[in-house]
């Protein structure tokens, strides 16, 4: 207590000295380095982490959707526009709830975010009188033995619902989809050969969001410990090296942490 008390009334005049040493001990790296994480594949990860996460992914299929919309649809007989015909009808009114630029809308981004799209027709007596678009990822193909579609399996609320294919008049579905390499049957979204890009661009704002939250401050960082106001020229030198090895390159080494005799590493508080 009177220790304490000395230092207080006393200022630095009555502390007593203080005395550091360096061990000189070797320098000891720490890192595990790992992967890059992406997300998942499929069409539930490329709306999740691309259309209602990011503003560019929203803003390209917008304006391609309404773009594409706008463009007139007029049918032809004989060689002749038809302003008055069922056809023409259909398509403005395609059913109870769409519109018609609704529902071509809704096509056309499918048709960027999953690759495929997918129209019914409602059949009553022998004529298509309404349509109506299908989710993606609520259809699947049902093959026959030569390979070909000859249904489809629309599934939702646990229950499935398989479509023929039969042409009465036509076929039940209409499945239209992009170019896929690699696939038979579906198609391959534009914004799968995207997603490496979308993927840096979430991970860029969310690290600048956690910056933005943490008032700029950085990580960490090294307190040197040893005696002298400066490291030693072989142990500066030697952290200068292990910091720039452990720190470039394209693999992601951002967070790991190294340490050595002297120096301590301190997180931010």
């Amino acid at each position: 207590m009177l220790n304490w008390m000395n230092r207080l009334l006393g200022g630095r005049s009555n502390t007593p000295r203080e005395s550091k040493a360096f061990a000189g001990h070797t320098m000891l790296t720490l890192s595990q380095l790992g992967p890059a994480q992406w997300s998942g594949r499929g069409y539930a990860s490329l709306v999740n982490q691309g259309f209602m996460r990011n503003p560019v992914v929203y803003r390209c299929i917008r304006l391609i959707a309404e773009a594409a919309n706008r463009v007139p649809l007029t049918v032809v007989a004989d060689g002749q526009k038809v302003a008055d015909h069922p056809l023409a009808e259909l398509l403005a009114r395609p059913n109870g709830r769409q519109s018609g630029a609704e529902l071509l809308e809704a096509v056309y981004a499918y048709l960027q975010t999953a690759g495929n799209a997918y129209l019914q027709a409602g059949i009553v007596d022998g004529a298509v009188r309404t349509l109506f678009v299908l989710r993606p990822d609520r259809m699947s193909v049902v093959a026959g033995r030569d390979g070909w579609p000859v249904a489809y399996d629309y599934k939702a609320g646990g229950r499935t619902t398989r479509i023929s294919q039969e042409p009465l008049p036509v076929p039940g579905v209409l499945h239209l989809a992009l170019f896929h390499p690699m696939d038979d049957h579906y198609g391959m979204a534009p914004l799968d050969a995207a997603q490496t890009s979308l993927d840096i661009h979430n991970a860029s704002a969310q690290w600048n969001k956690a910056l933005l939250d943490n008032a700029a401050r950085p990580s960490g960082a090294l307190v040197y410990s040893a005696a002298g106001e400066t490291s030693p020229k072989t142990s500066s030198a030697g952290s200068r090296a292990s910091w720039r090895s452990s720190f470039r390159g394209r693999r992601m080494r951002a967070g790991r942490w190294f340490s050595m005799a002297g120096w301590t590493g301190r997180p931010s508080p």
